[in-house]
């Protein structure tokens, strides 16, 4: 390896070292700015390749009718879940750009071509799935340590995945399952930002554009309500976000986040669901709570989150779904539960540590165990039951670290669900990156 090589891989760590406090992990709303001092430039980012084998059927009446798939064959599936590229400047007087570009499944594709069995008609053809998302661009100016103020798009840091989102901060080839499946992840939005550090503590409060209501449904609550189909987002109803996190114990983060707004009535056009007055004071707030730490000590690290969510007339907002009479509009049918719920834990110990030779050469081998219990609909009084969105997963396996900026993973895991349905085992390798070229 060249002496530059080996220079710029020292600058990186020195870089993350800096940038929180000592033995503190770094969040992603953090680390797209992070800047060895002297220089302005700054560019890193992380990405990932999951190969899997899932032993259950694919089909998507699965779970209305179990007894039909129950024998299917298993299917495969290969992927490059994210690939981010970060860039960020320091123009000097406490004045910083940074910006995140994301490349999910690969990048969206599309072609132009001639269809000669159409009369030589031309046509658009998708290529392929995926998608190009700008998930941080930002201006900031900092005042001080303790205050530091960002507007534009940027992470909103509820649960522990979001704000700790990048591969080498979990031990599973894919994000953690239950976070991943009832919040936007990667949950982010435009808006204004508060954040600073005091003494042991990280916080932020966060002014964004409200989720859309009609966006929430069954199976991922309110996961895709962050997101547009237009080429703005809506922004008839705001949102508030907060996070505060505690290093005070060596090698243990607690964290605490929460989210509150209203989700009624954030659409386009804003009168979809006139014709009737029934929906006129329908509010359809939304509030989620967040615990989560991470411990990184004696050759173990424990990672654990427990959220809970609240959608008020849920049932209202699932009607008036039901009732969009708008062509091919880009929202949802099924229902949204009033509640939701995830709780995650995982831990591993690095068996390398016990190796003179490969805990002199910095490698680690984690052997790791993760439970999720999760639940994506919570129905209130009025609403019908679907058992099979309460899902509990196990998984176990392997990280294997041959320098700190790459992961190879590998597991096994399973779903479990109510008796009526079929469990979902799978097997998944893939190795991720996570760093600074510069």
């Amino acid at each position: 390896m060249k002496k530059t090589t080996i220079a710029s891989i020292a600058l990186a760590i020195a870089a993350l070292s800096a940038a929180a406090p000592a033995g503190a992990q770094e969040a992603a709303f953090d680390s797209v700015t992070t800047h060895r001092k002297g220089n302005r430039l700054s560019i890193g980012g992380y990405g990932e390749v999951a190969l899997s084998r899932n032993f259950y059927s694919d089909n998507v009446y699965r779970y209305s009718q179990a007894g039909r798939y129950k024998d299917d064959p298993s299917h495969g599936r290969f992927d490059i879940p994210h690939a981010v590229i970060y860039i960020s400047y320091d123009f000097g007087k406490g004045w910083t750009m940074s910006s995140e570009i994301e490349f999910e499944h690969g990048g969206g594709g599309g072609a132009v071509e001639k269809e000669f069995e159409e009369a030589g008609e031309w046509e658009q053809e998708t290529e392929k799935g995926g998608e190009v998302e700008l998930e941080q661009f930002w201006i900031q100016k900092s005042f001080a340590r303790w205050a530091n103020v960002r507007v534009g798009h940027f992470v909103v840091p509820v649960g522990l995945t979001n704000a700790y989102h990048e591969p080498l901060n979990f031990f599973t080839v894919y994000r953690p399952e239950g976070e991943a499946t009832i919040l936007p992840c990667t949950w982010h939005d435009t808006g204004i930002s508060l954040w600073g550090r005091a003494g042991d503590f990280r916080y932020e409060l966060q002014f964004i554009a409200g989720l859309d209501g009609f966006l929430f449904d069954r199976d991922n609550w309110v996961q895709n309500g962050a997101g547009s189909p237009f080429e703005f987002k809506v922004a008839n109803k705001y949102g508030f976000a907060a996070r505060i996190d505690n290093y005070t114990v060596p090698g243990l983060r607690v964290g605490l986040s929460g989210y509150y707004g209203r989700s009624m009535h954030n659409t386009y056009p804003h009168d979809l669901e006139s014709g009737t007055n029934r929906f006129k004071e329908v509010k359809g707030t939304v509030a989620i709570g967040a615990v989560d730490f991470t411990y990184d000590n004696y050759n173990w690290i424990v990672r654990g989150n427990a959220d809970y969510g609240y959608v008020s007339d849920a049932a209202a907002i699932s009607e008036a779904k039901r009732n969009i009479n708008a062509t091919n509009a880009p929202y949802k049918k099924s229902p949204v539960g009033k509640n939701a719920v995830a709780v995650g834990v995982e831990a591993g110990y690095d068996v390398f540590s016990q190796i003179r030779k490969t805990r002199r050469t910095n490698q680690k081998l984690y052997v790791f165990g993760r439970y999720d219990y999760y639940d994506s609909y919570l129905p209130g009084k009025a609403q019908a039951q679907y058992e099979y969105t309460k899902k509990i997963r196990m998984a176990a396996g392997l990280n294997y670290y041959p320098i700190p900026q790459v992961a190879v993973k590998a597991e096994f895991s399973k779903r479990f669900l109510k008796s009526q349905y079929n469990d979902e085992p799978s097997i998944s390798l893939g190795i991720a990156y996570q760093g600074f070229f510069l």
